[in-house]
């Protein structure tokens, strides 16, 4: 008993202080109060914390996927380590892009990623895990999700700023924000890193059933959403390159491609494992 509360306590302590972080943020970003609306980028304490925390659930991920030798996984695990990866590549991109006023939508999500593990414990050893082609499609699936998930924010919180623009309601969330065009500017390069991760990782994903089951491509309904999620991004970039699709009609293509990839692992393993109880 000792030992399971012991391998829970990261992902707790991770999840109350990605918790706590976001109330900070909400607190001195977008709580409306008397004070004038001024950017108020992260402080040097704020970013460590951040970084103490995001180290805290990565012990609670590595001894939960590889403590007991080999691979386990599970999809309460998929989506601790997507949005751990997520809030990695939002803290590091920080230090060069404008991203600030987001945290308050980012943390509470982590918050509740990182008590996944807790809620659910269960774990299934990975099969063909040592091999290089399982690895390489593993690491680019995983860091596309998670590019993927900061897109989506991205997109909601920009249809949020821009309603309040048009309505010519200003708040110190967007106080903190930088320029619309700036943000539109980092969506898309975030959306294009991700579409390239997920091609990497499409084809990786082929290859390497093909030189371990015979087959390329197994039909199956998390290859299916794949595939979709992979074209209707394919769709935006062309959209955006040619027609210069912007504004709702770019946030209806994010989110929807996000959902398709959403459901192609992590919505798929939650009803097996926890509906069906299919490990």
């Amino acid at each position: 008993m000792a030992d399971i509360l012991l391998q829970l306590l990261p992902h707790v302590v991770s999840s109350l202080l990605h918790a706590a972080l976001g109330i900070h943020f909400w607190n001195t970003r977008w709580r409306e109060t008397d004070r004038p609306l001024l950017t108020q980028p992260m402080r040097p304490w704020e970013r460590w914390a951040i970084f103490a925390t995001l180290a805290i659930q990565a012990c609670g991920l590595y001894n939960g996927l590889f403590g007991a030798g080999g691979m386990r996984f599970s999809f309460s695990y998929a989506l601790s380590l997507m949005l751990w990866l997520a809030v990695l590549i939002y803290w590091l991109e920080s230090f060069r892009s404008r991203m600030d006023g987001l945290q308050p939508l980012v943390l509470p999500l982590a918050a509740l990623g990182a008590a996944a593990p807790a809620v659910f414990p269960h774990l299934r050893v990975v099969a063909h895990a040592g091999a290089w082609g399982f690895q390489f499609h593993f690491l680019t699936a995983m860091l596309a999700y998670s590019v993927f998930t900061l897109s989506a924010l991205h997109a909601v919180f920009m249809g949020f700023a821009e309603r309040k623009l048009h309505q010519r309601a200003l708040t110190r969330s967007l106080g903190s924000l930088p320029p619309i065009l700036t943000m539109e500017a980092l969506l898309f390069r975030m959306i294009l890193l991700a579409f390239s991760l997920l091609s990497l990782a499409l084809l990786s994903g082929v290859l390497f059933s093909e030189a371990i089951f015979g087959r390329a491509v197994v039909f199956d309904h998390k290859t299916l959403f794949a595939f979709a999620s992979w074209a209707i991004f394919a769709a935006l970039l062309v959209g955006r390159r040619w027609y210069g699709w912007r504004g709702r009609v770019a946030l209806r293509w994010t989110l929807a491609g996000f959902l398709a990839l959403l459901l192609a692992y992590i919505g798929s393993r939650f009803v097996a494992e926890v509906i069906l109880g299919r490990l």
